[in-house]
């Protein structure tokens, strides 16, 4: 087991290059947010953004999009209906994020087999909370799983994996893993990072006030932005929750309840530091 530890973060963290213009630094397109859950896609999309992806767009039900952009002009927005637009967005997407605040209904379940269906050989994947749960249900398959993310809390896990909570551990995530392919976030007080091509990592950082609606969303949202802009490897995943924790942990010092939305707010702050920091 490989513990996580602050130099992920200047490992992964440049510097910005002087030349450089927003394609420099990534497209990342994000999909969720049903007419119930629109929070969950803003909130990912807010951590995105602030994670320095430089193109952001989002792929949300109608009713979303004035909050959207009231919070985040930076963002654009796309209707669940405007297929034709879709797929253009997806063509050049280099991180591709679906299912915070999806659902479960036959729209969602028609974006997922999309999204899988037409990934390319270039783009990353990113897989949460609904779409976890359809992919699971539907017994869906991967195109490139070596390209792929899943960002599961334990009970998430249990339906991709076959595994009860009460049978995880260490060998049996390992196994599932190594069956799936993709890259496990496994979400919990302490989040460990399974990949077969590297030992397995876990983040030893974390607190009771970040147990909080939308603190997945947030995560999965700053993965992406990491993903669009850093080396798309498995330090760039580890950097990416070692940093949504350390924020966490700093709130918590001074706060009784760390809001996910005042992570995303700290991250350009934090990345900065960071990528100073680096020699």
């Amino acid at each position: 087991m490989i513990r996580l530890s602050e130099k992920i973060l200047s490992k992964v963290i440049t510097k910005r290059p002087e030349i450089s213009h927003k394609g420099t630094f990534g497209r990342a397109v994000l999909i969720g947010g049903n007419s119930q859950y629109g929070g969950a896609i803003i909130m990912s999309a807010e951590a995105c953004i602030k994670s320095g992806a430089g193109l952001t767009t989002v792929i949300t039900a109608a009713k979303n999009h004035s909050p959207l952009h009231a919070r985040l002009p930076e963002a654009m927005a796309v209707t669940f209906e405007e297929t034709a637009l879709i797929d253009s967005v997806l063509k050049t997407a280099a991180v591709i994020l679906i299912g915070p605040g999806l659902g479960l209904d036959q729209t969602a379940l028609k974006l997922l087999q999309k999204v899988l269906k037409n990934q390319q050989a270039q783009q990353w994947l990113v897989i949460d909370g609904s779409a976890i749960s359809l992919f699971s249900e539907y017994q869906l398959a991967l195109n490139f799983p070596e390209q792929t993310v899943f960002t599961p809390h334990q009970a998430e896990w249990a339906r991709l994996s076959g595994l009860p909570i009460n049978e995880q551990n260490e060998e049996t995530n390992r196994e599932q893993q190594a069956r799936l392919g993709a890259k496990i976030v496994l979400k919990s007080h302490r989040t460990t990072i399974y990949d077969q091509a590297a030992a397995y990592c876990q983040n030893p950082l974390g607190n009771p006030g970040m147990a909080t609606g939308g603190m997945g969303d947030t995560l999965a949202g700053m993965i992406t932005g990491f993903l669009a802009q850093f080396e798309k490897k498995s330090d760039t995943l580890a950097a990416a929750v070692y940093l949504h924790s350390l924020i966490g942990d700093d709130l918590a010092k001074t706060n009784y309840v760390v809001l996910p939305t005042s992570i995303s707010e700290a991250l350009p702050r934090y990345l900065k530091k960071y990528a100073s920091e680096r020699k």
